[in-house]
């Protein structure tokens, strides 16, 4: 597990844990075997806490519940009630009708209608494989992560596209809960001797932007549309000439801050409008990366903020030094600040998806989505619907919009736990099947229709909406 977790997680299962504002909801609670620690048939003194309330013999004016609750044959119980604002909540059931007479205390969340059909799905926006310098194929990278926790994954190898396609088609046969989303990092020819290496992550993109035109993917793989699409469908195939004429020609009419190249604003700009032709979303990423010095300068950092280029930026992610996460936390709040609005991911930039590499799950994304499927999710995150988590060490740290960090911070504790066990055992027969013998790969896909749809049976039972 990535960080402590409470003993009663384990001990009492409580659901719905998640419910909408001013919805009645009907609320349940199930001993799993620990200590007894309620008596069949006795009735209970229940206090519902808000935890923005504070103390309630100092602010006794906020929500503050009390009511009685009678234990069942089983040792818990059922009950309803309706809850007033978005935050957390403490189920707490005391002694003598005195809430400082603390048994035990459960917590659920409440949320506003806007997420209503929005489920918690933690995915990585950015990661290699051997399609380029990682350690293991795309088949076994997206089995590991499915085994990490992730609910989607993207394949985004630099230069090329068609390992995402790989993976996708590998698994289309067998019944898995992860998304794999199609992608690369973009990494286009030089223009004039300019050299424009500041990296870009087209996720979720219909077509490959790096082949369409002379670079490794047409290479290795020619200008077949079935390499370098998701659908077969792509834009033609521009010979070099012809893109670098293209690029010049816009860099004519471009005005850039000093010290920018506009062959290199030109080509960061049509990179990310490419991108969104495609349907993707299009990833800042690394931002403040440290090779030797920044790998792009600052003032093409405040080049792309100011003229909101990009789709996203890549707040956490990559490297498990300071710097790195810490500058772009630090550029993100003084950009909101500022009064300037921009989507965040968390992503691992992996390299390998092995548990023991430490920067196998640094960081990730949590989107709020009403489905597991590659335009919601793009959707949603376009739409500020997004958190980043970081999980370098064992305690983790959230980076966002302050209602979805209160939000992920109560998730990460009361629900992804759940969701990540589910995750491990289906990430492992992923693996079988990608890696196994004939007769292995016959039983995991066995037990991948048997088990492939309990974690979207998990988010049913927890969230009511």
């Amino acid at each position: 597990m990535l960080f402590p977790i409470s003993e009663d997680l384990y001990n009492f299962d409580i659901f719905p844990k998640v419910f909408v504002k001013g919805k009645e909801a009907e609320i349940h609670i199930r001993p799993l075997g620990g200590r007894q620690v309620f008596e069949p048939g006795k009735d209970y003194d229940l206090f519902i806490c808000a935890l923005d309330q504070g103390e309630a013999a100092i602010y006794p004016t906020g929500e503050y519940k009390y009511m009685s609750v009678k234990c069942d044959e089983e040792g818990g119980f059922t009950f309803k009630n309706t809850f007033e604002s978005e935050q957390m909540y403490f189920l707490r059931f005391a002694k003598e009708k005195n809430p400082d007479k603390k048994i035990i205390q459960f917590r659920v969340y409440c949320v506003e209608e806007d997420l209503a059909g929005r489920y918690p799905l933690r995915g990585d926006l950015h990661m290699h494989t051997t399609g380029s310098d990682g350690r293991q194929n795309s088949k076994v990278v997206a089995a590991n992560y499915r085994a990490h926790g992730l609910d989607f994954t993207v394949i985004s190898d630099h230069e090329v596209y068609y390992p995402s396609l790989e993976a996708i088609d590998y698994f289309k046969d067998v019944k898995t809960g992860l998304a794999i989303i199609p992608g690369e990092e973009v990494h286009m020819p030089s223009v004039d001797g300019m050299k424009p290496d500041f990296h870009t992550v087209n996720f979720g993109g219909e077509y490959s932007i790096n082949a369409l035109t002379d670079g490794e993917s047409v290479e290795l793989k020619g200008t077949d549309p079935k390499y370098r699409s998701l659908n077969g469908k792509c834009p033609e195939y521009m010979p070099l000439d012809k893109w670098s004429e293209m690029i010049r020609e816009k860099a004519k009419g471009m005005t850039v801050p000093e010290g920018i190249n506009p062959i290199q604003a030109a080509i960061c700009n049509w990179i990310y409008d490419e991108i969104r032709k495609a349907g993707g979303l299009g990833i800042f990423p690394h931002p403040y990366w440290i090779n030797d010095v920044y790998h792009v300068p600052e003032v093409f950092v405040d080049y792309l903020v100011d003229n909101k280029i990009f789709d996203a930026f890549e707040v956490l992610g990559g490297e498990n030094y300071y710097e790195q996460n810490g500058f772009q936390t630090t550029r993100y709040y003084e950009d909101r600040a500022k009064g300037v609005r921009y989507p965040v991911v968390g992503s691992t930039d992996s390299h390998s998806s092995l548990f023991h590499n430490r920067n196998a799950f640094i960081c990730s994304t949590i989107v709020f989505s009403p489905e597991n499927e590659r335009k919601a999710l793009i959707r949603s995150i376009k739409d500020f619907y997004s958190v980043a988590v970081d999980t370098i060490s064992k305690e983790f740290r959230l980076v966002g919009e302050k209602r979805f960090v209160r939000y992920g911070c109560f998730l990460l504790k009361e629900y992804f736990p759940l969701h990540d066990e589910l995750c491990f055992e289906e990430g492992r027969a992923m693996r079988q099947y990608a890696t196994g013998t004939p007769a292995e790969k016959e039983e995991a896909k066995k037990i991948l229709d048997l088990i492939g749809g309990r974690v979207d049976k998990c988010r049913e039972k927890y969230f009511d909406f």
